[in-house]
């Protein structure tokens, strides 16, 4: 519920206060389009490496770099576009990297050489990488307190649409002929399309439009869901709001913010690093292993299926027991089964221990998600959200390039033991977040005591 408790509602009040509407509804489905676009985008070139192995002969250190430039651009991209967005808004920096990478996933398509797909990938992972934490931002500062954990794993959910629909082509595209890789990159080029659809359908957040004093715009946008409530608009001028500021990268650590970007940021790494090592590089293992091409491709896909679940569990328990549990418990799990698929010795006990990796730790990417936009006030919330995003980042680009060391050293087995105790580290600096369960956005975090405060 709000923290609201008397005298005239504030804008955000009159938000929280509202049940999920129609209005809701199309601001999520809006914007996990473009989320899923975006893990479909990340999820084929797992297929692509695979196929270019075999066609382009590529040793194991080129294919890591075509895995991991796309995430140099992507850990430039969120920070740059988390500061974009604090300072132009969200909905235009959203469309505008649909575009970017739509765009750059289309020329990829047309690639040349190794050369020539590593600079498209990079473009690509610069729209990417801004993307997703805007997005959950977007979203999380539109949802009711009481659901908006819920509300933005379901939102994240859709990433596992996006990574299904990649499996899927590259199961029934990729491997079909010589060309199948650049038909599967062509169809990304659909979020330069898409884009226009952002910019015209979905609405500015009213938090950043009060922030930035366009109250008669941040009143529009309320009102707006408020028709869709059927709850009328309360009688009397709301309060005035506060002036947010500017804020840049300097304040996420001063001394009300250092503790939470730290804690923040290693869980981001962690998360990134062990999620990216393994999945970018699963369908190339299973290669590895003895499995042809289109058998691994499908190993993958009963894999990825799993996510759903994992969301679905993630979307009731984030409500129920709150951010910081789930996330460390959907670590936890995902250290053990790191551990059970890396000594997996059989082709059953390989797919029960992925599909087991593929639910606990997508899981935590929605409670992951779900929390991050809840550490900072607004005028720093796309900022803070965009570099954290960018710092993990950093253990993207690294993990797929340390997977042929790692293997060299000791096979599967330590790769993903490895992978574990980066999850476990996660599960432990989750602690040292804040908890926002059911709590208003405009409530300061203070120790162990949250009190009401402004945070535009």
């Amino acid at each position: 519920m709000s923290e609201h408790t008397g005298g005239p509602l504030s804008r955000t009040d009159r938000l929280d206060r509202l049940p999920f509407t129609r209005e809701h509804g199309r601001l999520v489905a809006g914007s996990g389009v473009g989320w899923a676009l975006d893990a479909m985008d990340v999820g084929l070139i797992s297929f692509v490496m695979a196929a270019l192995a075999v066609q382009w002969k590529l040793d194991d250190t080129t294919l890591s770099w075509i895995a991991s430039i796309g995430f140099v651009g992507m850990a430039i991209g969120a920070g740059v576009g988390g500061l974009l967005a604090d300072r132009i808004g969200r909905r235009s920096v959203f469309a505008l990297t649909l575009l970017v990478y739509g765009l750059a996933t289309g020329g990829a398509a047309l690639s040349w050489s190794v050369g020539s797909l590593l600079v498209f990938r990079f473009l690509t992972g610069l729209g990417l990488g801004a993307e997703l934490p805007v997005a959950s931002t977007l979203v999380s500062e539109f949802a009711p307190a009481r659901i908006r954990g819920r509300v933005v794993v379901a939102l994240e959910a859709f990433w596992a649409v996006g990574w299904v629909l990649a499996a899927l082509i590259g199961y029934l595209l990729v491997p079909a002929d010589d060309a199948g890789w650049r038909w599967a990159l062509a169809l990304g080029a659909a979020p330069a399309v898409y884009s226009v659809v952002v910019r015209l359908g979905l609405p500015e957040s009213a938090r950043f439009l009060e922030g930035r004093g366009r109250v008669d715009e941040a009143e529009a946008v309320v009102r707006r869901f408020e028709r869709a409530a059927g709850v009328p608009t309360p009688t009397g001028p709301p309060p005035a709001p506060a002036a947010a500021g500017r804020a840049g990268p300097g304040e996420l650590f001063a001394p009300g913010n250092r503790r939470w970007t730290v804690s923040l940021w290693v869980v981001w790494f962690a998360v990134n690093f062990s999620y990216y090592g393994a999945f970018i590089w699963l369908p190339t293992l299973l290669v590895a292993s003895g499995m042809d091409l289109v058998r691994s491709f499908g190993f993958t896909l009963v894999i990825t299926l799993a996510q759903l679940p994992g969301y679905a569990a993630a979307a009731v328990l984030v409500e129920r027991w709150g951010r910081r549990p789930t996330l460390s418990t959907f670590l936890a799990g995902s250290a053990v089964s790191a551990v059970l698929f890396g000594v997996a010795d059989t082709e059953s006990s390989a797919l029960l221990s992925g599909m087991a990796l593929s639910f606990f730790n997508l899981g935590a990417w929605g409670a992951l998600y779900a929390l991050t936009p809840e550490v900072y006030p607004t005028r720093l919330r796309a900022t803070g959200a965009g570099w954290a995003a960018g710092f993990g980042r950093i253990a993207s680009i690294l993990a797929p390039l340390s997977v042929p060391w790692l293997r060299g050293s000791g096979g599967a087995a330590l790769t993903f033991t490895v992978f574990a105790a980066f999850f476990a580290v996660g599960a432990t600096a989750v602690w040292g977040l804040p908890e926002r369960r059911g709590r208003s956005l405009d409530v300061e975090p203070v120790g162990s005591t949250e009190v009401a405060a402004d945070r535009s």
